[in-house]
C-alpha cells in the first residue's frame, strides 16, 4: 500500500489540477467522461471534467475495449507526460496492462481511490504492471510526478450490452448509452429514424438506433439539422448515401427487402457514437 506520504502527495496534487476546472464540459463516450472512488455517485460532469483535465492529445472520450483483448495503456508515449489510452471501458475480469515507454522520465500508476498502486515511480522502458478489475465501478487513476500536470486516466468497467444480435451489439456498444434494447417496429410499413438527435456529448445520435422491422419496410431518416453535416453510410448491403446534409429534413429512405443485419453509421461523426443498426425479419 501506498505510503502516508506519497497519498497526500497524491489528494494535494489532485487538488490543484481540478482547481480551475469549474464548468469545463466535454464529449462523454461508449460514452465517456473530482477525484472520486470507484463507488461514487458524483456524476457524469465530474466523469467529464476529469476527463477534461487529462494531459492528452487526443479527443477526450471513453474508448470503448469490452469486445477487444485485454488492454495495454502505455506511459510517456510520444515523449508526453500522459497515458495512452488515457480512457477505457472494460468489462468485469478484465486485466488492464500499463507498459512504460520510456527510460527518461519516472512515472508510476495509482488509483485515487487505493484501489491499485504499481508502487514508486521508475523509469526503465518495457517494464509493465497489471490489475484485474472484478467489480464494476469507475476508477480513476494518475502518474504521481505529474499528477497536478494532468497525467491522468480512468477505466470504466461496465458489463456489455447484450441482446439476441451480438453483431449489433458490438457494433453501438458505447453508443448513447446502447443498453441491448432493440426497438420493435415490426408489421409497421414506415418506419422513421431521427438524425443528429441528441446523444454521444451533442445532437450526435439516431433515435432510436437499432430497430426491427419486417421484410418490406421502409425506413425513412429524417435530419434534425443540428450537430453538423450528416449522412448514411452502410456497412452491410450495397444501398445508404454518401450524400451529406446540414439542413433540416429528409434526405434518406431505404425500402428492405431481404432478413439480415444492417449495420450503418454517419461517416463524419462514426467515431463519435453515431452509428445504427437495422435488423430485417
Amino acid at each position: 500500500m501506498p505510503s502516508n506520504n506519497r497519498r497526500t502527495f497524491l489528494a494535494a496534487s489532485t487538488a490543484v489540477g481540478l482547481s480551475s476546472l469549474t464548468g469545463v464540459s466535454v464529449l462523454r463516450a461508449h460514452g465517456t467522461s473530482t477525484a472520486s472512488t470507484a463507488d461514487d455517485s458524483d456524476g457524469e460532469d465530474s466523469l467529464e471534467t476529469w476527463l477534461a483535465a487529462a494531459n492528452d492529445p487526443q479527443t477526450h472520450q471513453i474508448r470503448d475495449l469490452r469486445y477487444d483483448d485485454p488492454p495495454t495503456v502505455y506511459l510517456g508515449m510520444s515523449n508526453t507526460n500522459s497515458f495512452s489510452l488515457p480512457a477505457i471501458k472494460v468489462t468485469p475480469e478484465t486485466t488492464v496492462t500499463w507498459e512504460w515507454i520510456s527510460d527518461d522520465v519516472e512515472y508510476n500508476v495509482v488509483a485515487t481511490d487505493g484501489t491499485f498502486d504499481s508502487g514508486q515511480p521508475l523509469s526503465e522502458a518495457g517494464e509493465t504492471f497489471e490489475h484485474t478489475f472484478d467489480a464494476e465501478g469507475t476508477y480513476k487513476y494518475v502518474s504521481e510526478p505529474y499528477a497536478d500536470a494532468g497525467m491522468q486516466g480512468v477505466v470504466v468497467v461496465d458489463t456489455a450490452p447484450s441482446s439476441e444480435y451480438p453483431t449489433v451489439d458490438e457494433w453501438l456498444a458505447g453508443t448513447n448509452e446502447y443498453d441491448g434494447t432493440i426497438t420493435d417496429q415490426t408489421d409497421t410499413d414506415l418506419v422513421e429514424i431521427t438524425t443528429g438527435a441528441k446523444g454521444n456529448g451533442g445532437h450526435l445520435a439516431f433515435d432510436p438506433h437499432a430497430v426491427k422491422i419486417s421484410a418490406g419496410t421502409t425506413i425513412r431518416w429524417s435530419w434534425t439539422g443540428k450537430g453538423g453535416a450528416h449522412n448514411i453510410e452502410f456497412r452491410d448491403g450495397d444501398f445508404g448515401s454518401e450524400s451529406i446534409h446540414v439542413e433540416s429534413g429528409v434526405h434518406f429512405e431505404e425500402t428492405f427487402s431481404e432478413t439480415g443485419v444492417f449495420r450503418y453509421s454517419c461517416k463524419p461523426h462514426h467515431a463519435l457514437g453515431h452509428r445504427g443498426a437495422i435488423i430485417v425479419e
